[in-house]
């Protein structure tokens, strides 16, 4: 997860950008690929983690 990408949410959560969607896209799947496309939601066990590295957030 990279923690530069994630983006706060009103109620104070982070969503942030799927990973492997970057580089060597010609071997995935587009379902795959499509899949990947929206943001996700950091999960709560890794909440403290980057609400520590992101305290101005």
């Amino acid at each position: 997860m990279l923690l530069s990408a994630s983006k706060k949410t009103g109620k104070g959560g982070f969503k942030h950008k799927h990973a492997n969607l970057r580089h060597i896209l010609t071997k995935k799947a587009t379902k795959r690929k499509r899949h990947l496309r929206p943001k996700a939601m950091v999960s709560k066990g890794d909440l403290g983690l980057v609400i520590a590295c992101l305290p101005y957030a």
